[in-house]
């Protein structure tokens, strides 16, 4: 592990904190105000002094503990991870762009430093490391990330247009777009740290023998990334330190079909959520995940429990009865159904997926309508019209070609805003609480079939952007599933089927 210049770093920051302390700057010669440079530390404790001398100078003076820790704030903004750090890091999944690890060394740079400021940088965190299809050659980053057309499309959110990273634009997109919009106490965006070459090559050889075999075929460490997204652990509740809560939490995959039906888990209905909760666990396919201290236990990619498992229904409660003893205050037999009710409550309470169906209404043409918008706007001819054989089905989207660019505009952008809403997943988090308790920052619910108060934190996940390119394949893959459903529909009423019979 090593650091980025940290001495540009403190002048930058010694700066900032001037200007946030303005209205307490001294007023006249002589005058002497104590100002605190470190967020979070108490001023009797770690101080400086700002003196407005007659010349119409300033001396600026610290404690010697408030410049160490104002150095060692400034070493993590400009943290390296190098190859030597790649063992404090293990595999907790994937998906189709990322990789996801979990911090599990003591280096002190993370851990070390106790005290008023958390210092415990990678303690109940994940980092976020890109992948790049194995299809594709590797690339460096370039100096324009979006394409012309995509600045357009985002011009109204300038943090993206001007965005040089690719790894920084799904930070940046999830700040910018979907917090505004899903609210930012659901929304994590994270913060980037930089990673050297030599730790992305040890990452895919430490973690190659974990990961499904299809996903290893189809991807790999994207190892000319220059930087990585740390974000907060949600299947944990941590306070800065190294110890934690008793804490289980569930990984629901929103839009993803299995025997449940989304429909039940948006309904607003406290018995449709638990009905839907219950069908998940049932049927996980990779769209119901259960984390216990971290660790997944139930569902997806190398849990304890994984699909495998599941198919022995009895086995699986059986395993979940023992391991929910010490959360769930019930016989028996009981505890599993009860901790279903638990996350349904918990759901249903929140609120949170009715701010996500919102978002997911920005889709107002389908995909459609809004591929002729895109067409417009790529000033292409409209594929989607040439390849329309029904006047009528022509007739009734031929008007969106007489939109104004802005117009179009906003149908795409609004369109890609919903795909994201419709393929992130959503983290509930909860952990049993004291009687009497009422001193927690986070939301609690009550399970009335044991009697206990839980907290709970709930938060989206996986809201990458999604490239303008993409709608094609949506349209594309939208034909397939519609010509699909017809030739299926066509044979069963066949006569010469003799399922029809």
């Amino acid at each position: 592990m090593c650091w980025a210049s940290p001495t540009v770093g403190i002048k930058s920051l010694l700066i900032l904190r001037i200007s946030r302390c303005s209205k307490h700057y001294p007023s006249k010669a002589g005058e002497t105000i104590w100002m605190n440079p470190i967020d979070s530390i108490p001023y009797h404790l770690y101080f400086g002094e700002l003196a407005l001398h007659s010349s119409g100078s300033v001396t600026l003076t610290f404690s010697a503990i408030a410049i160490f820790l104002l150095v060692e704030r400034v070493k993590r903004m400009n943290l390296i991870l190098e190859g030597k750090d790649a063992s404090d890091w293990n595999y907790r999944g994937e998906g189709a762009v990322n990789l996801v690890l979990g911090y599990c060394g003591s280096s002190p740079a993370f851990v070390a430093l106790e005290g008023p400021i958390n210092y415990n940088f990678g303690v109940g965190k994940v980092l976020r490391v890109q992948k790049v299809p194995r299809s594709e050659s590797q690339h460096t980053t370039s100096k324009s990330i979006l394409s012309r057309h995509e600045c357009l499309l985002w011009n109204d959110t300038q943090e993206l247009v001007t965005c040089s990273s690719k790894e920084s634009l799904g930070q940046l997109f999830a700040l910018h777009v979907m917090s505004p919009l899903l609210g930012s106490e659901h929304v994590d965006a994270g913060i980037r740290v930089l990673v050297s070459e030599e730790f992305l090559e040890s990452i895919e050889k430490n973690v190659i023998s974990q990961r499904p075999a299809w996903r290893v075929d189809a991807a790999k460490v994207n190892t000319l990334c220059d930087s990585a997204l740390l974000i907060s652990d949600h299947s944990v509740f941590h306070h800065g330190s190294l110890k934690e809560d008793l804490c289980i939490a569930v990984e629901i995959k929103i839009s993803r079909l299995s025997e449940y039906d989304p429909l039940d888990l948006f309904s607003g209905s406290r018995e449709r959520i638990i009905q839907a909760t219950r069908a998940l666990f049932a049927t996980p396919q990779n769209n119901f995940r259960i984390f216990f201290n971290r660790s997944l236990i139930y569902g997806g990619l190398g849990g304890g429990m994984d699909d495998a498992a599941v198919s022995d229904t009895r086995e699986t409660t059986e395993a979940f009865e023992d391991l929910l003893k010490g959360v769930i205050q019930a016989g028996h037999g009981l505890r599993l159904a009860s901790f279903l009710e638990l996350v349904g409550e918990a759901i249903f309470q929140s609120g949170v997926l009715s701010q996500l169906l919102e978002v997911q209404k920005f889709d107002s043409f389908d995909i459609e309508g809004a591929i002729h918008s895109y067409y417009d706007i790529i000033s292409q001819p409209c594929m989607a019209c040439k390849n329309l054989g029904n006047d009528e089905i022509l007739r009734r989207y031929s008007f969106l070609h007489s939109l104004s660019l802005e117009e179009s505009l906003k149908i795409v952008r609004d369109y890609l805003i919903a795909a994201t809403a419709k393929d992130c997943s959503l983290m509930i988090s909860f952990r049993p609480t004291k009687d009497g308790d009422s001193t927690s920052e986070y939301s609690s619910v009550f399970l009335e079939s044991t009697n206990q108060n839980f907290d709970y934190k709930a938060y989206f996940i996986d809201l990458d952007m999604k490239p303008l390119k993409r709608m094609v394949y949506y349209y594309e893959l939208d034909q397939k599933i519609v010509n699909r459903y017809m030739q299926m529909k066509n044979t069963d009423c066949s006569p010469c089927n003799p399922m029809s019979i």
